[in-house]
């Protein structure tokens, strides 16, 4: 079961939080790099998303829907229902990081890969990965303002006009510009992949070093950690039983079964620390907690079960081979029988 390397980038980054926190001068200084990497990561979005793929997408909505449930609705509930669990499993500052945690959007590149390596219908989640990202630039957002409130610590209407000023306008002027920017962006794909993980390793410091400065990790002991780690096994049990389970209810053949599971168990690492900085504030290092252990435990599993889809007798072969073998065993039990 791997273990993500960035996973390791960034828990070294909170051990840097913990030695050396940015104080004073310092901490403006990390407080102001780390605005305009949000900025500059979702400016980034906007310009990768292409818009026509977006479109073409649209064809397999039913699938899209089935996953944008999963990721808006049924990962919200179970998140209320957690409630019940404090203070005996978490306390209320975790329990706010896990129903964050339940509102952020899908994951794009996990979800590919694993579909990938499973056999499934890998287009179907580019586009459910990427629906699910947009949506979650709005949703994700107003979600927070509905179920955390003020609870959230620090959250407020000033909240949603930043959202807006640092997500959602450098989102729009990216896919404004992709049209001129679009094909650098495509080829320096790694390079600014990058980027992108620079700009999160820099908020998770600037997070967790105001965390540290604040003394907010005193809060949290080994007991209330493996707490959250139990209540986190379950939740992404329920949901990956729930995607797949459901998506055979719903018929989707199994190429999109494994799509919608990949896609609508996941939660975005790299969409939800920005987010989190911006919502959360001073008490950001905690809510982002339950993400990042949530991420790795997600990745580990998934990992395993995609090698197992992999190995189905059912795996790579296309609908049109199924009905051809289901014509021929009909034909076969309707025909003539030989003496």
């Amino acid at each position: 079961m791997p273990i993500d390397p960035y996973i390791l980038l960034l828990l070294g980054t909170v051990g840097l939080a913990a030695l050396l926190p940015a104080r004073g001068t310092a901490a403006d200084v990390a407080s102001g790099a780390s605005t305009a990497a949000i900025a500059f990561l979702f400016f980034l979005y906007g310009a990768r998303l292409s818009t026509r793929e977006a479109m073409d997408g649209l064809r397999h909505w039913r699938l899209h829907v089935t996953v944008l449930a999963c990721t808006f609705l049924v990962f919200p509930l179970l998140g209320l229902a957690a409630r019940g669990l404090v203070p005996v499993f978490l306390t209320d500052p975790l329990y706010q990081g896990l129903l964050f945690l339940t509102l952020v959007p899908s994951t794009i590149q996990s979800s590919i890969a694993f579909t990938s390596i499973a056999r499934g219908n890998v287009p179907a989640a580019i586009c459910a990965g990427s629906f699910s990202s947009l949506a979650g630039i709005v949703l994700t957002p107003l979600l927070a303002a509905a179920l955390l409130g003020n609870d959230g610590g620090g959250f407020s209407a000033d909240s949603l006009v930043k959202i807006v000023l640092q997500l959602l306008v450098p989102f729009l002027a990216g896919q404004l510009l992709r049209r001129w920017i679009g094909g650098f962006v495509t080829r320096h794909k790694r390079v600014l992949g990058y980027v992108d993980r620079g700009s999160i390793l820099l908020v998770v410091y600037t997070a967790f070093s105001e965390g540290m400065v604040r003394g907010i990790w005193h809060q949290v002991s080994a007991v209330r950690l493996a707490g959250l780690l139990a209540v986190e096994a379950v939740l992404l049990a329920v949901m990956l039983a729930l995607t797949w389970y459901g998506s055979k209810a719903l018929r989707f053949g199994r190429e999109d079964r494994i799509a919608i599971q990949f896609a609508g168990s996941k939660k975005s690492l790299a969409s939800g620390l920005p987010m989190a900085s911006v919502l959360f504030g001073a008490h950001a290092s905690l809510a982002v907690l339950p993400l990042m252990l949530f991420h790795q435990m997600q990745l580990m599993v998934c990992a395993v079960i995609a090698r197992r889809r992999a190995r189905d007798p059912e795996a790579g072969r296309t609908p049109a081979d199924r009905e051809r073998d289901e014509a021929a065993r009909t034909a076969v039990g309707t025909g003539p029988r030989s003496g």
